[in-house]
């Protein structure tokens, strides 16, 4: 593979994306991470987590406990039991740690502070109408006994059935307190419009200790697509609350399936979240989270 060294500037009408392609399959991934180069008409945030997100009880007595002057401003730790002690930097790789309590059903969730201008990344909307971009990249220490959601949402609720409007990532071993899938073994894409349920079964299998980019693109037509490692997916049309529908990679020179069009002005919160499905400790690796907007709808 050749290098090439410009003197002058480069230029593109449409942007720059990193591209690999795999050698053996040809497979070719979009690996543009953070956006690529930020473009003037929008509005980034992405949170590489500098500090460990603490509970919101801890973030309340900010100047006066040192646990919580070395929290971090933007995003807090929250969920069943979860405590600010749970949430810790790996030793063996970037962004923090979520680990639940111990107990079935126990939770340990990260999230945006949703307390009134204490962040800008609930103080500035995430709406169906501004274009909205999402990417987190995420890691599961261990592949037993969990849910496992990240994406845009209204709450912090891992059921596809919690919340009208939604787009989020989710994978789970069972359905123990959740809704059935058909192959708890892969990556499921949930989205919702006006409380009518997709759920698209992406042929991606779920392996431990493995960094999964997640993304979410949403249109100016309110149309989301979405990628997994670069890769664009299609989206069911399929409607459906349990089971998912199959769907496939996008293909070279093919347009890519998306959701219909999501309802107008829905003001999303990123989370990504864990929960047991066990009495046994669950963990969750967050590498960050970004987000970006059209300046103006």
């Amino acid at each position: 593979m050749a290098n090439t060294t410009f003197s002058g500037p480069v230029r593109s009408e449409n942007g720059f994306e990193v591209i690999s392609k795999n050698a053996t399959t040809g497979v070719v991934a979009d690996r543009t991470q953070d956006f690529g180069l930020h473009d003037a008409r929008r509005y980034y945030l992405c949170e590489p987590f500098y500090q460990r997100p603490a509970i919101n009880a801890d973030i309340d007595q900010a100047y006066t406990v040192e646990v919580a002057r070395a929290a971090n401003r933007n995003f807090e730790a929250l969920g069943t039991n979860m405590t600010t002690a749970l949430a810790t930097f790996p030793t063996t790789s970037a962004g923090i740690l979520l680990t639940t309590a111990g107990a079935d059903q126990d939770q340990a969730i990260v999230a945006p502070h949703l307390d009134t201008n204490q962040s800008a990344w609930t103080g500035v909307k995430w709406g169906t109408e501004n274009s909205v971009e999402w990417e987190a990249s995420i890691m599961l220490p261990a592949i037993d006994n969990q849910k496992t959601w990240a994406g845009l949402k209204l709450t912090n609720d891992q059921l596809v059935a919690t919340d009208a409007d939604q787009a989020y990532f989710k994978f789970q071993t069972d359905a123990t307190n959740s809704e059935s899938f058909t192959d708890f073994t892969k990556w499921h894409f949930i989205h919702s419009i006006g409380g009518t349920d997709f759920i698209s079964q992406i042929p991606v299998t779920v392996a431990a200790n493995t960094p999964y980019h997640l993304k979410i693109k949403i249109d100016s037509a309110r149309k989301a697509t979405i990628f997994i490692n670069g890769i664009q997916y299609n989206v069911t049309t399929t409607s459906g609350s349990t089971g998912g529908t199959a769907v496939t990679a996008v293909q070279p020179g093919k347009q890519a399936v998306k959701t219909g069009a999501l309802t107008n002005d829905v003001d999303f919160i990123p989370y990504a979240g864990i929960e047991a499905g066990a009495a046994a400790a669950e963990a969750l690796n967050v590498h960050y989270i970004a987000c970006s907007r059209n300046v103006y709808e």
